[in-house]
């Protein structure tokens, strides 16, 4: 790899009119301010549908597209919308998402979109949506029932629907797909704007020499298309109720541990259909962007297993992963894995082992870094193959960072960095993430624009209020693409011309 940049931030973070980052002109003009500021990279979260706490860690199907993301003025742009669908849209805020009344006003814009087209659409646009709907039929008929079926029955968990539906009885399921056809057609259809408009941005930006680093979340959520259609896949019940549940175990941060309440995996399930499941799913995602952020890699080595009856993850065990055997199959169906390992917390000398035998980047983060001169996240002990950020969506922004550290902490970072630190520690840090010897560093937008802890994006094991943060557009004003550029030419990060990835992506 040569060394390179870029910039994290969420598609919802992106300026609009509309109350939420989506792919419309802004998502067009992000890419032409990383062009200018010679940053190659842009670092997404996962793109699912979201839960109802608004995290793109819980969605509602791996494979299916957040149908926020949709750009109303694209669609309105295509003849799907007209004047007088828009003019209710009402003042949303700027800095931040208001994720009730955005989803409101979208669903609401989106209805009228397939009522325009289901009236006066084409055949080319027909057929369009047709062919999208065979490409995915792997899918796409499971969620648009499961999204169906959500509505028709109020939002409650699937487990709570009536016992043929949750059984997925085929006479019934067969009946309910008649009764709710319109719906499950709607559905569909606002997967395909999804599509049709992601793939328009991703051409763009390859086009412009901008690759998109996705990200896949190790688990789904247990209300999900996936639990729901593949229940085999999953450790659940007769019910379809989880018996164990994924987490992490007590350590310093936290005496009961963390309970992320998902269900885990059965792998000898997927192992004994070759993992086609999760072939498919990273197929799927690498249609939509070049390289994947593989979210907590360590639960392929060993996973932490806790008793779905147990509130906290005190009483869990750690159990034996797919290890190598995963990426091996997946390497087998696809070729070159374009994957990079989250390998963060504690980490055993098994999973070190999984991640070079595979030639996956790592992560490194600066904020980690301030505990001791052996840290491996300060940068005299990073390696090529490695990806430092400052922080990433879990940690504060480096300005709430530096105002949090401990005495000890930031007298070390004195030390470290030295007479830089007392001057601008922001700017040192990011500094210190570009002047790294790692092939790749990606600072968060919020820490190139110097923002304090109002526009922390997450805060890990705290539900309620995140994922809301978003720019304007006078961020992304000139002068910051160029203090971008000096970073990216002084630390040898630009790139060159022969590298630049010119050729336009096709769904396939």
């Amino acid at each position: 790899m040569s060394r390179s940049c870029g910039v994290l931030l969420h598609i919802t973070s992106l300026p609009s009119r509309w109350g939420i980052g989506d792919l419309g002109p802004s998502a067009f003009q992000f890419v032409d301010f990383l062009k200018v500021a010679q940053h190659h990279l842009w670092q997404v979260l996962p793109i699912n549908p979201v839960d109802e706490f608004n995290s793109p860690y819980q969605g509602l199907s791996a494979f299916a597209g957040n149908p926020l993301f949709i750009s109303p003025d694209l669609l309105a742009e295509q003849g799907l919308l007209r004047p007088e669908d828009l003019k209710d849209g009402k003042p949303f805020p700027l800095r931040s998402v208001d994720f009730d009344e955005v989803k409101r006003w979208k669903h609401f814009v989106f209805e009228r979109a397939f009522e325009h087209f289901e009236q006066d659409a084409s055949s080319q646009d027909r057929t369009e949506l047709e062919e999208f709907e065979a490409a995915g039929s792997d899918w796409l008929h499971d969620y648009a029932l499961f999204a169906a079926l959500l509505e028709a029955q109020d939002g409650r968990l699937w487990t709570a629907w009536p016992a043929p539906l949750a059984g997925r009885d085929p006479e019934v399921l067969k009946v309910a797909g008649e009764q709710l056809s319109y719906r499950v057609r709607y559905h569909r259809f606002v997967q395909y704007l999804f599509a049709q408009q992601w793939q328009r941005l991703h051409t763009y930006a390859r086009v412009h020499g901008v690759r998109l680093i996705g990200d896949i979340p190790i688990y789904v959520a247990q209300q999900s298309a996936d639990t729901w259609s593949h229940p085999d896949l999953f450790a659940l019940d007769a019910g379809g109720n989880p018996t164990e549940v994924a987490g992490v175990p007590p350590d310093l941060f936290s005496a009961t541990g963390q309970r992320w309440g998902n269900p885990v995996y059965r792998w000898d399930q997927l192992a004994a259909d070759g993992y086609a499941w999760w072939i498919e799913r990273a197929r799927h995602t690498l249609r939509h962007v070049d390289q994947i952020r593989i979210d907590h890699f360590r639960g392929f080595v060993s996973y932490f297993a806790i008793p779905a009856s147990s509130p906290t993850a005190e009483q869990g065990s750690w159990r034996e992963g797919p290890g190598p055997a995963l990426f091996h199959a997946i390497a087998d169906a696809l070729g070159h894995l374009p994957f990079l390992a989250e390998d963060l917390g504690i980490i055993t000398p098994d999973v070190i082992a999984l991640r070079d035998q595979f030639g996956f980047p790592g992560m490194r983060v600066i904020q980690f870094a301030f505990g001791g001169p052996d840290n491996d996240h300060l940068p005299h002990r990073h390696l090529a193959n490695t990806v430092v950020y400052t922080g990433t969506h879990d940690n504060d922004t480096a300005a709430g960072w530096v105002q949090s550290l401990s005495p000890s902490e930031d007298a070390f970072a004195r030390r470290y960095v030295g007479p830089a630190w007392d001057g601008d520690p922001i700017g040192a840090a990011i500094r210190l993430a570009y002047g790294s010897v790692a092939n790749t560093a990606i600072i968060p937008l919020q820490d190139h624009l110097r923002l304090g802890s109002r526009a922390r994006m997450n805060y890990p094991g705290r539900i309620i209020g995140w994922w809301r943060w978003r720019c304007t557009e006078r961020d992304l004003r000139p002068e910051v693409a160029a203090a971008l550029e000096e970073l990216s030419v002084t630390y040898d990060r630009a790139g060159r011309e022969d590298q630049t990835e010119t050729a336009p992506v096709t769904e396939s």
